[in-house]
């Protein structure tokens, strides 16, 4: 090579021997079109400058973080026993409403409309402070959040004290929505959490397991519910007119006081919850929250992704539907021509309607590690579309199993719509979570609007609703969940 000029064409790389060469300045990122400048050094003969050699740069190959191999189910399984512990809690205080109702009936001689104001103060917390929860976890983070929720809910809890010791129902109502607005905070945290601790093609089935839990402490709180509260003898309006007014007024304090007791007990739960979470190692998955929303994203630039803006409204119609075949199902298998059962005969099918929805979603939660989510949710609601049709037009024991048989199905719904609704959407996914929980609201809306229809045209083809909503939430699996673009 002495004596010989080299040099070096532009674009094209050569070795150079014997020449200094001094460092390549790289811009651009890996993925794209390298652009090379290149330094000037000097040629082996004339020592004029010339154009150094490009050099290929050391490529770095990341070591993947431990436990986040898509083989994984969870890459933090001790942070998902956790959460599912917060899920049987939540699930647990919610199923406690259905003992309210007919206690607070009894001690405050309530109508069904006044009675009723329990469920729509509860289900009116999730619409009302939906939004403000999300920013509250959104500026806390999820581990923050879950322990602000837990302690709401707390403080929620003890509230029954001094409500039963002023023996208002108007108290009650306002300790409910304060042990409402804990839990709302609790589901917009905890729900993007579970789905988020682990590889994204298996959040539905992790989120459908925590729901199992959910609906594990759905279906115990009846039991000690009705122990510990119901536990006295609810008398009528005729006895309590025989009654003379001072012993009225002890049992109406005595009736008010009973809650008092399991709920100071669950208020010492929340909070024992609350310091263990906060002591306990979570991971912080900020880049899921706004902290690491740097673009500051508004409400309204999260519905303009599709498959967020038909997943709330997923959430709207199946809450919907799922409350209204609960709330209608023992007046329906009392019917004559369905089941003609007293009521607290038809009572303990509806347990099995609950059972039925736990067992799903273990079921479930172990199908969708395997199947595609959006297949098994629009398999599932057609299956509960044929199923609410049956109810519609069948009588007898096939009408009255068909409407039972709707639990088992339900059962993966909420998890799924709600993974499929935050999906791939980074630091937007707290403000989805807020608004996918505020969807809820569905609850109070559509068995109101089932019960105008019941009484125009009966509550057998009033059912009709429920059934317009699973045909929905099957358009949802098959199109309505599929990841397309945002809208501008």
């Amino acid at each position: 090579m002495v004596g010989r000029k080299t040099t070096v064409r532009p674009g094209v790389l050569r070795r150079v021997t014997g020449a200094t060469v001094k460092p390549v300045h790289w811009t651009g990122c890996l993925s794209e079109r390298l652009i090379k400048t290149p330094s000037p050094t000097t040629t082996l003969q004339t020592g004029k400058p010339a154009m150094a050699p490009a050099a290929t740069p050391p490529v770095a190959h990341p070591k993947p973080a431990t436990g986040t191999g898509r083989d994984r189910y969870t890459s933090h399984p001790l942070a998902l026993g956790v959460l599912t512990t917060i899920f049987f809690m939540w699930g647990f205080l919610t199923c406690l409403n259905d003992i309210l109702i007919p206690h607070l009936k009894s001690s405050f001689q309530l109508s069904y409309t006044e009675v009723m104001l329990v469920q729509f103060t509860f289900f009116g917390a999730y619409f009302l402070m939906g939004m403000p929860a999300g920013r509250l976890v959104a500026a806390l983070g999820y581990k923050k959040g879950i322990v602000a929720g837990l302690a709401i809910a707390g403080i929620g809890a003890l509230g029954f004290w001094p409500a039963a010791a002023l023996h208002l129902y108007p108290a009650f109502l306002g300790t409910l929505f304060v042990l409402a607005t804990g839990i709302t905070v609790l589901q917009v945290a905890a729900n993007p959490y579970v789905a988020l601790l682990g590889p994204e093609q298996t959040s539905s089935s992790r989120l459908t397991l925590a729901q199992a839990l959910n609906s594990f402490g759905t279906f115990l709180a009846p039991w000690f519910g009705g122990l510990l509260i119901l536990s006295n003898v609810v008398k009528d309006p005729s006895e309590l007119a025989a009654m003379a007014p001072a012993d009225q007024l002890v049992y109406q304090a005595q009736q008010a006081q009973a809650v008092q007791g399991p709920y100071i007990g669950l208020a010492v739960v929340l909070f024992l919850l609350a310091v263990f979470v906060w002591l306990f190692r979570l991971p912080a998955l900020t880049e899921a929250t706004a902290k690491g929303d740097h673009d500051n994203h508004r409400f309204a630039d999260v519905l303009r992704h599709p498959h967020t803006l038909f997943g709330v409204l997923g959430i709207f119609f199946y809450v919907g539907a799922e409350v209204s075949i609960g709330s209608f199902m023992i007046n329906y298998l009392s019917m004559p021509e369905i089941g003609h059962l007293s009521e607290q005969q038809a009572a303990k099918y509806v347990s099995w309607y609950w059972g039925g929805a736990m067992l799903g979603r273990f079921v479930g939660s172990a199908l969708m590690a395997k199947i595609s989510p959006r297949r098994l949710l629009a398999t599932f609601a057609a299956i509960n579309a044929s199923l609410v049709l049956t109810t519609i037009l069948g009588t007898g024991a096939l009408a009255m199993y068909s409407i039972i048989a709707i639990g088992l199905f339900n059962s993966i719904m909420f998890p799924t719509i709600f993974a499929l609704g935050i999906e791939r959407l980074g630091p937007m996914t707290s403000k989805a979570s807020s608004l996918l929980i505020m969807a809820i609201v569905g609850g109070a809306v559509i068995p109101q609007l089932q019960g105008v229809f019941a009484d125009q045209i009966g509550l057998q083809h009033a059912f009709f609703l429920p059934l317009l909503c699973y045909l929905y939430i099957v358009f949802y699996g098959v199109s309505g969940s599929k990841i397309r673009s945002s809208v501008d």
